[in-house]
């Protein structure tokens, strides 16, 4: 276990801690600890590049961390109205899906791959600036309800248009003999 890793686990830990101060409207608490563990997930992975300490465990483990983090936020502000439902179900829906096309995939023993795409990554970031823009407008009257609907739309066609390039490649592996 090194600082990378170590770092991952405390992001994964932070996830019900947030959750609670969300559905509790804690709102200053809870956008501070959104923003740490998002800024521990930038660490993480710098130091885990830069001083060559990747490993198979943070290889799964990161990701993980963050979609339990993604998720969890996105449930938490769809429970307190903040964020559009169709949204959230948007969201946790993509992330399933590409878990159980995985999934599927082994369990027929034809095994994917799946490295993050470039739509992924913006996918990520539109829906972590969501997150912190809700709860950051939410915890100091920003009065940015305007721009937060834009960012909810960018968010959505986002994660709309990741999906489908996941499934895209997953149908084109699926389809290989």
């Amino acid at each position: 276990m090194n600082i990378p890793n170590i770092i991952t686990v405390a992001r994964t830990l932070s996830v019900p801690v947030v959750f609670w101060l969300v559905i509790s409207r804690h709102d200053v608490a809870a956008f501070a600890l959104f923003v740490t563990a998002g800024i521990s997930d930038a660490l993480d992975g710098y130091l885990a590049r830069r001083f060559d300490m990747r490993t198979e465990l943070g290889a799964h483990l990161d990701p993980l961390a963050d979609k339990l983090l993604i998720v969890s936020i996105f449930i938490a502000l769809g429970m307190r109205g903040d964020v559009p439902s169709w949204l959230v179900i948007t969201v946790v829906a993509r992330d399933i899906l590409i878990l159980m096309g995985i999934m599927l995939a082994s369990m027929m023993g034809r095994p994917v791959a799946i490295s993050p795409l470039q739509i992924s990554k913006a996918t990520t970031v539109a829906q972590i600036s969501l997150a912190a823009l809700v709860l950051a407008n939410s915890a100091f009257s920003l009065g940015l309800e305007a721009v937060q609907v834009v960012v909810v739309w960018v968010a959505a066609a986002l994660t709309v248009a990741s999906l489908v390039a996941y499934l895209r490649i997953w149908i084109v592996h699926m389809s290989r003999d």
